[in-house]
């Protein structure tokens, strides 16, 4: 091949100019002619194409094109989307990334799209690549900041913030690592913190591995910041994926961990392990031998845990799993047929639901009462590996426990105590000062029961898939056993099958068992968050009561445009109303109830939908009077159009508010579209939201959102790396329960006007007093809801499905009682930010 480092012969030449190519300019013309025609016509499809093939032909016209190249991109991707063509939605942002790889409005709706199909480390790349480039975009931040929230949950930095579980785990490692274990695998590292501890107490190898590229990345910056990089190796990947040579060269004597939940199983930590006692580990010690030598054998910390548990009646926890109420908003519910949240437990796995779900009952609104002592349900030694084998094929076990005290069942509460060694252990109690929930498994019987003093409740334990399963199976009373999953009349104590003759019991058996398959057959799966809406009698009145206002006003209205006519059965007389909430809502249904109203849901579920139709007929709702909007749209953004050429819309119902406590995002511009689709007189529900906060000093708040201090982690340099994922608002927040110490009054924060646009604005500043002398740490927040000028909700109600949301301080604000506190307010979308700092000296309150 010719030698392509060797010098010129000759002296530097004129650059020949480039002949055109008359073709390939005829070609470019007309395909950006064409791309701008089929975009005319919205034929997003081969708009894209066309502009690919213009873009990639002449560079030269890429500043010319982007914003008509974005346009396009997004709304082609937008119904690949809706019909599922998932491969070929990533792959036109992959061409157009080829063509803009430094565009963050690509980069940022790529994350959006990621976010939402589940790629959360992927989505956080491309959001964290746009605010690079543009590091006030405000899209991107908004973006970065809720995926945050999913990567690096908020228990890492409280679990960071818990010297004593630290020091705990410190001491446990030296222990094992001075007696012979000098070689260390961290299965799940995190940030690197159990791995850098080995290292310290004097292992001499020490390998790591993370599944979450996101927290091998951080593990990573970690230990190089503390000289630790080339002495501690660490691999992106499953443990359960690692082999020796090719991973590590060598079987380990020791593996630490934390991949537990608050079910203490859900994390995998039983497959892990017995993965790792046949391919990592050495074999474990055998007997007593204490001459035995620990660098030939192996071992586990946490080398086991005991599993505690108690029965307990709460109506937070009853009212986010079953259905409380009969009636809702004027509507009798009794059709609507078994509803269940998707946290059931049964000993039979069922991938559709989840065994149980997590509370910190410390903090649980409206606390709990214990109906039973606590019982142990399982102990399990994690250096046996026969016993770990041997999990899942236990026989379920059956415990009788005397109930204590008097109430309504209403779930099992479970924790556990990590005996990290024979010495040392940690405990998840709900009494504890622990950065650990506990986990919740929620009774579903629809009417409750009853338990009293003097009765026993059985419970079954089972570990059938790995994951740890209780059920409240039947309560003893009187001698007596009723079964709990077949229950009809919980007040009912008589036997159900008590003196009954061998071929009787037989039949019962038989009818159950058809009762129990249709059930299942037959059920309707409600988030919990709906489950909690649906049984939120206060919310469902307002709303009633607000629309039947309206409904009325719009009538008498029809009724003066034509005197004398009476109220037409002809749906073109109809009044129009779309609800545009987000996953189950009544509200459609509850409209169409008023009469002389088509009401539109944009419920997409069919057995959801089956439950409407159910609701509708058992309550006289005549059938072509409820619809449901999504079953004929090709394209969810298409939702807020007019309903026919003709007429336009009475009234639109938006969803403002995540349950999260945020608002929802891109709320404003769906308020602006349905304002033009209103017919006079119309409304949109809620014409209004006020924002109300209050100034508090909360260490709970600090703990929970970053790692504090200026001391290092057990000597680790760690905070900076992991305080990267801090965010300063702080979501899913129960107010009522915060360990907080109030420094002001609720005070207004913004107000955002849904019906009158003129009337908004972005930035607003607030004077609010201090009452109290403290540090102001954070604003919690939470709305009032105005359906009208008369009737609202608030999500600070004891009965809201809603959680609320605070702003934390980066700085703490200390302030005297009688300071005014000037706080600078800003929404940005649907992102809240607030600054504050003391004004002196003190003006009047802004009104």
């Amino acid at each position: 091949m010719p030698n392509t480092s060797a010098r010129p012969k000759h002296g530097r030449r004129t650059r020949r100019r480039r002949r055109e190519d008359p073709a390939r300019n005829e070609l470019v013309s007309s395909s950006l002619e064409s791309a701008q025609q089929c975009l005319f016509n919205q034929d997003y499809g081969t708009a894209f194409v066309h502009y690919l093939l213009v873009l990639n032909l002449a560079p030269m016209f890429k500043d010319f094109a982007r914003e008509s190249f974005r346009f396009t991109l997004f709304k082609w991707t937008e119904e690949l989307d809706s019909v599922g063509r998932i491969q070929e939605l990533f792959d036109c942002y992959e061409q157009a990334l080829e063509l803009f790889p430094a565009d963050e409005v690509i980069l940022n709706s790529m994350g959006e799209h990621l976010f939402r199909m589940g790629f959360r480390d992927e989505a956080a790349g491309h959001f964290h690549k746009a605010l690079k480039l543009r590091p006030d975009y405000p899209e991107a931040r908004e973006n970065f900041y809720r995926v945050a929230n999913w990567l690096v949950e908020r228990w890492h930095f409280l679990m960071l913030n818990d010297h004593g579980r630290n020091r705990k785990y410190q001491q446990a490692i030296q222990k094992a690592v001075q007696s012979g274990c000098n070689t260390v695998l961290d299965i799940g590292t995190g940030t690197g913190i159990l791995g850098m501890c080995a290292k310290k107490a004097g292992a001499a190898e020490v390998y790591a591995c993370e599944l979450s590229k996101t927290m091998y990345e951080l593990a990573c910056e970690v230990l190089t910041a503390n000289k630790m990089d080339d002495s501690i190796k660490i691999v992106h990947m499953k443990s359960l994926e690692m082999e020796v040579p090719k991973d590590i060269p060598q079987k380990v004597s020791l593996v630490v961990t934390e991949t537990v939940d608050a079910g203490l199983f859900g994390e995998g930590i039983i497959e892990s392990l017995i993965h790792a006692w046949h391919h990592l580990l050495l074999p474990p010690q055998r007997g007593e031998n204490e001459f035995q030598d620990q660098s030939a054998t192996g071992r586990v910390i946490p080398a086991g845990a005991t599993v505690f548990g108690m029965a307990l009646e709460s109506l937070e926890i009853r009212r986010h799993h079953r259905l409380c109420v009969s009636e809702v908003g004027s509507l009798s519910i009794s059709a609507a047929g078994e509803l269940r949240s998707p946290v059931s437990c049964s000993p039979e796995p069922d991938e559709s639901m989840e065994p149980y779900t997590t509370e910190r009952l410390s903090r649980l609104p409206g606390g709990y009462k214990a109906l039973t002592e606590p019982f142990t349900a399982l102990n399990i030694d994690f250096n046996n590996v026969q016993e770990l084998e041997g999990l899942s094929s236990r026989a379920v076990q059956r415990i009788r426990l005397p109930v204590t005290q008097g109430g309504e069942l209403d779930a099992l509460a479970v924790w556990f105590q990590l005996h990290l060694d024979e010495d040392s252990s940690l405990s998840t109690g709900p009494e504890e000062d622990t950065c650990w929930e506990q986990a919740i498994y929620p009774v579903h019987s629809t009417k409750g029961f009853v338990l009293k003093p003097q009765d026993e409740l059985v419970v079954e334990v089972s570990c059938r898939d790995a994951f740890l399963r209780l059920c409240s199976v039947a309560v003893l009373r009187d001698g007596r056993e009723i079964c709990l999953d077949t229950l009809q009349d919980p007040q009912n104590t008589e036997d159900p099958v008590s003196n009954q003759t061998p071929e009787a019991e037989l039949c019962t058996a038989l009818a159950c068992l058809q009762t129990e398959q249709n059930q299942t057959k037959d059920f309707c799966m409600l988030e919990c968050s709906e489950m909690a809406l649906l049984n939120n009698r206060e919310y469902h009145q307002s709303f009633s009561s607000a629309l039947s206002k309206l409904i009325s006003q719009m009538k008498v209205k029809c009724q003066n445009k034509e005197p004398g006519s009476g109220v037409q059965s002809d749906s073109a007389d109809l009044l129009f109303v779309l609800d545009v909430s987000e996953g189950f809502s009544l509200l459609s249904l509850i409209a169409a109830s008023h009469g002389h109203v088509k009401a539109f849901s944009s419920v997409e579920k069919v057995k959801q939908q089956e439950v409407l139709k159910r609701l509708a007929q058992s309550n006289n709702v005549p059938e072509q009077h409820l619809e449901f909007w999504l079953n004929n749209m090709e394209d969810e953004q298409g939702m807020l159009k007019r309903p026919s050429r003709e007429k336009l819309w009475s009234a639109i119902i938006l969803d403002c508010v995540e349950t999260c406590g945020l608002i929802r995002q891109k709320l404003m511009e769906k308020a602006s579209l349905a304002r033009c689709l209103l017919e006079d007189g119309g409304s949109i529900f809620p014409a209004k939201i006020v924002v109300q906060g209050i100034l508090v000093e909360s260490d709970t708040l600090l703990l929970e959102s970053a790692v504090q201090g200026q001391e290092a982690t057990l000597g680790f340099n760690i905070a900076p790396f992991i305080n990267q994922f801090t965010v300063p608002v702080h979501v899913f927040l129960d107010f009522s329960t915060l360990e907080c110490k109030h420094l002001s009054e609720f005070v207004e924060l913004f107000v955002l006007d849904l019906m009158e646009s003129t009337a908004n604005y972005t930035n607003r500043e607030v004077k609010v007093q201090a009452t109290s002398a403290g540090r102001v740490t954070a604003i919690p927040f939470w709305y009032q809801i105005h359906l009208d000028q008369e009737i609202s909700v608030s999500t600070l109600s004891q009965n809201s499905h809603w959680k609320q949301a605070a702003v934390v301080l980066q700085q703490p604000l200390r302030v005297q009682a009688g300071d005014w506190v000037r706080l600078a307010v800003k929404l940005q979308k649907s992102a809240i930010s607030i600054s504050a700092h003391i004004e002196n000296p003190p003006g009047p309150m802004e009104q």
